[in-house]
């Protein structure tokens, strides 16, 4: 059968360093978005009314349901489209504690501003519901606690599966994945829905998994290759996983750009979010997790499996430093 690198010998863990300063440098630039812009949470979570109108004018434009509003005394509404170019979300904060007067409130003021300067047959309503503050707390709380059990539970897992070297390089990595993907999210300045908040989750096992995978082969290894140091492994393993690792990431990636391209408005986020998780999560296997064991292993030498010394050899640490 014909596999992807099926026979590569690549030094990954040469460039770590410079993995390290890339993957430093977009994580500080998406933590700078996050400080002066903050993350544009969805009413899901803040709590407010969505409308969804479809325009039968062509004339109507995002930026002419703006200034009708805006005349009508209703500011500081997200208006978007939404499928066609004729259909419009429009998102506006709720006017007060009670979501169903403020739904009610909210929709006759939008209707009449948009009949106002569309005339009433100028579009037709399709949606409209809202999402008390109560409600939108409890959510934001939940969805919180899902992305804390979650990996809680990955961690308990690494404990029992993996001696503690390997556990904190794997949670090194999947800590790594979780902030370079928020990072991503200030910077695209995508909305946080549970949707949203669904992908980062799915991102989570998905990096896991590639990282436990790698993981074994390496604890494999360790058992075949008895004179060979831990560089030497944690290469060898690497590469072995790459047809793998690429097979199973560009798979994945397919689903995922068709989701992005054809998959509409609704989806959009979560296929953002999914697209750079499999980047991301790829990348911190090999260039994150790997490098963060042979440093753990070079500071707080054990013995593994074998009853051996895990040191780099003086051959890898002069193959390191070219």
């Amino acid at each position: 059968m014909f596999r992807f690198f099926s026979n590569a010998h690549f030094d990954f863990l040469r460039i770590r360093r410079a993995s390290f300063v890339a993957s430093g440098a977009f994580v500080a630039i998406g933590l700078l978005f996050l400080l002066f812009r903050g993350l544009s949470e969805s009413i899901e979570f803040t709590g407010g009314t969505v409308i969804q109108i479809a325009a039968a004018n062509p004339n109507i434009t995002t930026s002419s349901i703006r200034d009708a509003l805006s005349d009508a005394g209703i500011a500081g509404a997200e208006i978007t489209t939404f499928g066609t170019p004729q259909d419009f979300q429009i998102k506006v904060a709720l006017a007060s504690e009670d979501a169903a007067l403020s739904t009610q409130e909210t929709g006759r003021r939008v209707d009449a501003a948009l009949t106002a300067a569309f005339g009433k047959d100028g579009y037709t309503t399709q949606r409209l519901e809202a999402i008390g503050p109560k409600v939108g707390r409890e959510l934001r709380t939940k969805a919180f606690l899902a992305i804390l059990l979650s990996f809680s539970a990955t961690l308990l897992y690494l404990w029992f599966r993996f001696e503690w070297r390997f556990g904190i390089a794997a949670i090194a990595a999947t800590l790594h994945d979780i902030v370079a993907t928020v990072a991503f999210i200030s910077v695209m300045n995508l909305e946080i829905t549970l949707v949203v908040v669904a992908a980062v989750l799915t991102i989570v096992g998905y990096s896991l998994n590639d990282t436990i995978v790698v993981f074994d082969r390496v604890r494999e290894n360790l058992h075949k290759f008895k004179r060979q140091n831990i560089y030497e492994v944690l290469n060898r393993s690497v590469n072995e996983n790459l047809p793998r690792t690429v097979i199973t990431s560009l798979t994945t990636l397919v689903a995922t750009l068709s989701l992005l391209i054809f998959g509409g408005a609704v989806i959009r986020g979560f296929a953002w979010v999914m697209t750079f998780g499999i980047v991301v999560g790829t990348f911190s296997s090999i260039y994150i997790a790997a490098p963060v064991l042979l440093a753990i292993e070079r500071k707080w030498p054990g013995e593994d499996v074998r009853g051996a010394r895990t040191l780099v050899s003086p051959a890898g640490a002069a193959r390191e430093a070219s």
